[in-house]
């Protein structure tokens, strides 16, 4: 364990230490501004049209499957490059708008989602690092993510963190750590890179370009202990032949994210590259991480629960 040396922050670096718990080797810092009480009143009605649903849409995702992808994973972690898996989940289902979870059952306000469940496991040395984010998406294209949570857990413990999408974005994190401890927090509405991976399988047309304002995924801002914010960032779109290549440039993150999808629907991801910062103190140099598709089927998944379909793994490479 290192020492830790604290340090005044601002406001703004209050947010992102009380969202994201410090890693193994760095201690939380101490909160110094009060909390704000979260808006639990649903979010306010849509302002932008609905964009309509091809058939080709309809009938690859409301088939009753889910879309699972595996990756081969180079992972950049404390300054050396983790070999481990990745795999992409994407499914719709019914989202219910006022207590913002999966809906049990019809609801006159429940909100069409593509959602997103991403998993990375990768070892740092002796101990695991196990990731898993969701982002909850409408198909109609119309706002921002309805919600996007992120978790981590390895030896040293575990971090939760969600933001829901109501009259403003509102954060809630829970940490191992007794100074960062349970925080509530609020932020101003910006597009979500998080978002951005079910927006590319829904209307990657639309995706946003040029200089952009953009909150980093909240995998990243953990694992950097960046300021949980809106950076700017130039967002590119280049189509060669049947690929396309989403970019993403982070000059002040100096951070680079590229994602690689299929020209025609469904644009399926097929690798991503992340390009940034990664160590601490003298060990921090540029390193690139990695995913590229090792299989893709479409399955109900969650009714394959039983010990005699632990085979299908070998389906995906996992």
């Amino acid at each position: 364990m290192k020492k830790y040396v604290p340090f005044k922050t601002t406001f703004f670096g209050l947010i992102a230490l009380t969202v994201f718990m410090a890693s193994c080797e760095e201690k939380a810092k101490e909160p110094k501004a009060k909390e704000v009480a979260l808006n639990m009143e649903p979010a306010p009605a849509l302002e932008t049209p609905k964009r309509a649903l091809s058939e080709a849409f309809k009938k690859y995702w409301y088939a009753g499957n889910a879309e699972i992808t595996s990756y081969e994973l180079t992972q950049a972690r404390y300054g050396q490059l983790r070999e481990g898996k990745a795999v992409l989940v994407y499914v719709t289902e019914p989202f219910l708008a006022g207590k913002q979870v999966k809906a049990d059952g019809h609801n006159a306000d429940n909100i069409p989602v593509l959602k997103l469940n991403s998993t990375k496991n990768y070892l740092t040395g002796i101990y695991p690092y196990s990731i898993m984010g969701s982002s909850f998406y409408p198909v109609a294209d119309n706002r921002h993510a309805v919600k996007v949570s992120t978790s981590v857990q390895e030896w040293c413990g575990h971090v939760y963190a969600q933001l829901n999408n109501r009259d403003k974005f509102e954060i809630t994190s829970h940490s191992y750590f007794e100074s960062e401890a349970d925080q509530q927090l609020q932020l101003e509405k910006a597009v979500l890179e998080n978002e951005l991976w079910n927006k590319i399988r829904i209307s990657p047309n639309h995706l946003p370009v040029g200089e952009v304002q953009i909150i980093p995924s909240l995998e990243y801002i953990r694992l950097r202990h960046a300021e949980i914010k809106a950076y700017k960032a130039t967002a590119t779109i280049n189509t060669d032949g049947d690929m396309r290549s989403y970019t993403l440039v982070y000059p002040e993150l100096e951070r680079t994210l590229t994602i690689n999808f299929t020209t025609a629907f469904p644009h399926t991801i097929e690798s991503w590259t992340e390009t940034g910062k990664s160590g601490f103190g003298p060990n921090v140099k540029a390193m690139t991480s990695t995913a590229t598709k090792i299989k893709r089927i479409k399955s109900a998944y969650w009714g394959q629960n039983g010990n005699d379909d632990i085979y299908l793994r070998d389906s995906l490479g996992l």
